[in-house]
């Protein structure tokens, strides 16, 4: 009789080490993914529409997120992140707010054998190489959306250039509102804008430049100050559709488009509002940032990581570039404004 019960217990026990085994199994109930998703700020529409969209991508797979917002504070963030480790959470999708302490961040997670997906704000490449098989990165080279937006002026430019040179010297005025300083996006769709108008034989100049944070208010602001200190402005190149759509804004104030008052305005994103200010005429164009896809990829890359799986691109549904999986801008203007 003694020695049943002591196989009775021996079998019991073998089974709770295996129900409880598994690498980086805590932060779950019954075995379900849970990844931590610190956003640099919810008060950004289009990190919005990307945290929304892995919200859907997360429902359907059956994993929980637990966002937190880190107001666009770096502390608050290492603060968010070190508690999603504390829980020992399956994986972390990290939005940094400032790229140079991503290094902190993955050694963290490192430690403690947590995969990071890290996705809009790209780590230098010396971070993303501290932990080849834990840290990838999704987004979108943002160089493509600087280009597509010096293209669609190159184009206006080619069509109305008698219209548009308004003082009539032969050069593009342009102005340029850019987002964070140091954000990759903000200092390379600003670079490429230009060089595609270069590339394409436009002559022209920056009169003005000045950052507005990604931030629309910000952007009605900076707008309505060059309005009021640069003469001869001819264009407005916005690092994204909110700062883009708050210049506009700027500009009605003073009596553009209205009859035959009009300025080329230029955004990135692809917002719905973005799109809606194409629709009526006060946006020339937008690049696309696909907040869909890259939602969804960042999703399923930290459940496939979470499984202790090594991502391919027939299990991730996207193409992988090493450690990075890139979600190519589409151009967006009143052509082709119905397919969006």
């Amino acid at each position: 009789m003694k020695k049943v019960i002591v196989l009775v217990l021996t079998a019991l026990m073998v089974f709770s080490i295996v129900s409880c085994g598994g690498s980086n199994s805590g932060g779950t109930e019954g075995g379900a993914i849970t990844i931590g998703a610190s956003i640099r700020k919810y008060d950004d529409t289009y990190l919005t529409e990307q945290r929304n969209n892995m919200q859907v991508k997360g429902n359907d797979l059956g994993i929980t997120i637990d966002f937190t917002d880190s107001k666009a504070d770096q502390v608050t963030q290492n603060n968010n992140i070190d508690i999603y480790i504390t829980k020992k959470y399956n994986a972390l999708a990290v939005n940094m707010q400032e790229r140079s302490a991503a290094d902190v961040v993955i050694n963290k997670a490192k430690a403690a054998g947590i995969p990071v997906v890290f996705f809009n704000t790209e780590p230098f490449p010396e971070a993303m190489d501290l932990w080849k098989e834990g840290v990838y990165y999704v987004g979108a080279k943002a160089e493509e959306s600087g280009l597509q937006q010096g293209w669609a002026m190159a184009e206006y430019w080619e069509a109305n250039k008698s219209s548009v040179d308004r003082n009539g010297d032969g050069k593009l005025q342009i102005v340029i509102i850019s987002g964070e300083p140091g954000h990759q996006d903000a200092e390379l769709r600003t670079e490429y804008c230009q060089k595609a108008l270069e590339e394409r034989g436009v002559p022209f100049e920056v009169v003005a430049q000045n950052t507005a944070m990604w931030d629309r208010v910000k952007g009605q602001d900076v707008m309505a100050t060059f309005l009021a200190s640069t003469p001869n402005i001819e264009a407005v190149f916005a690092n994204n559709d909110d700062m883009a759509l708050g210049a506009i804004e700027a500009l009605k104030a003073q009596g553009y488009f209205s009859g035959d008052r009009y300025m080329p305005v230029l955004g990135v994103d692809a917002t719905e509002a973005g799109k809606g200010a194409i629709a009526d005429g006060t946006m020339l164009a937008t690049a696309l940032n696909d907040a869909k896809n890259q939602g969804y990829a960042v999703v399923q890359l930290c459940n496939i990581l979470a499984n202790s799986e090594a991502p391919t691109d027939a299990s991730l549904g996207y193409k992988l570039d090493g450690n990075y999986v890139w979600i190519p801008y589409v151009a967006v203007n009143k052509d082709n404004l119905a397919e969006f």
